[in-house]
């Protein structure tokens, strides 16, 4: 490979985080992985966060920086793949770090099996201090997926084990992105859009076990800590575009629809917790009739229905649910938010074993 055509193009858009992007930068620098471009997009930080990849920049010749008016990270990710130049795609994000081997290994993957997707394990490392945290892994099951028939008869055991949301656990083959014109939307969690996008019509996949990536919860400001006004039409649309994903597949088994209804209940409940959050300004009786809509919609009667939880946890969390209990269920969401404000350590570990 050449310089013009390095192996891997990483992309990482770059917005408010100059105490996090230095620990990002330096983890791809040690990759042992080297023939790499990195595309560092600067989305008009107000900080002195595109200053750092500048003097990053003056270090590495693999570095660069393309400073743009502020639109979001979509629109970010997007100006990088239009001049992305590496045989594959990286998506990083600016306040996370990685494991020195991840793009040697997934690269390898990727060309030993010819695969269009390479997806891997990762950790969420969630702090509930300056210095300590508790790191939860994910971990898939190692597999070769040769036809786009048997990855979609095994699908729903990827979205239940989260795999298939977040970019940066994956390595794109860019000639599929760029063949099928696939971006990020500019909308709320637009990785999860794009995502289905890139598994819709795919067809070898390779998994792997292994670890790499440390995503970190960790900053007051980052969307999981805010009161989101619009959450449950996300979560509704959301729905929708899996739905329609599965009819497309023409995939109606049992396991895989068992999946569906357990993912939209267990949103759902986040729903009802976002209504408690401590900077919802929403009147109690406001709450209780956005409680009551949720509660008695087709969707989630049908859901709950279906639903098969698979701990004693989300067992208990349904149960106001199946009551149609508007009272009981705005306190069980109440609870969650104390639990979530005050013991973030607790949060973490009941959310990761629901």
């Amino acid at each position: 490979m050449t310089k013009n055509n390095p192996l891997v193009s990483i992309i990482m858009p770059v917005y408010k985080v100059e105490n996090y992007v230095g620990k990002a930068i330096e983890s791809i620098l040690k990759q042992t992985l080297e023939d790499f471009e990195f595309l560092i997009v600067d989305d008009g930080s107000p900080d002195r966060s595109g200053e750092i990849c500048d003097e990053y920049a003056k270090t590495d010749s693999r570095i660069k920086v393309i400073h743009k008016e502020n639109g979001g990270a979509p629109s970010a990710r997007n100006v990088a793949i239009d001049i992305a130049q590496g045989k594959y795609l990286y998506f990083m994000d600016s306040d996370d770090w990685t494991e020195p081997t991840m793009l040697q290994d997934m690269y390898e993957l990727a060309e030993m099996h010819d695969s269009q997707l390479v997806i891997a394990g990762f950790y969420i490392d969630t702090y509930y201090s300056d210095t300590e945290y508790i790191t939860i892994d994910y971990i898939p099951q190692n597999t070769i997926y040769r036809t786009k028939e048997e990855f979609r008869k095994d699908a729903y055991k990827l979205f239940d084990k989260n795999m298939l949301y977040p970019p940066w656990n994956k390595l794109y083959l860019a000639s599929w992105i760029k063949q099928q014109k696939l971006y990020f939307p500019t909308t709320l969690w637009d990785d999860f859009p794009f995502n289905l996008s890139v598994i819709r019509n795919i067809n070898q996949v390779v998994i792997t076990s292994k670890q790499y990536y440390h995503f970190l919860r960790a900053r007051a400001e980052s969307e999981t800590a805010k009161y989101i006004p619009t959450m449950y039409e996300k979560r509704e649309e959301e729905h929708g575009w899996l739905l329609e994903l599965y009819e497309y597949w023409d995939i109606f088994d049992t396991a895989s629809q068992e999946m569906l209804a357990r993912r939209y209940i267990e949103r759902l409940i986040g729903c009802f917790e976002n209504l408690t959050n401590p900077n919802c300004n929403l009147t109690f009786k406001e709450k209780l009739n956005q409680v009551r809509k949720m509660l008695y919609a087709d969707r989630t009667r049908k859901s709950l229905k279906k639903i098969m939880p698979k701990s004693l946890y989300m067992k208990g969390m349904i149960i106001p649910l199946k009551m149609k209990s508007t009272i009981l269920t705005l306190l069980e969401a109440k609870v969650i938010t104390i639990v979530k404000t005050n013991n973030t350590k607790l949060f973490a570990t009941l959310k990761a074993r629901r």
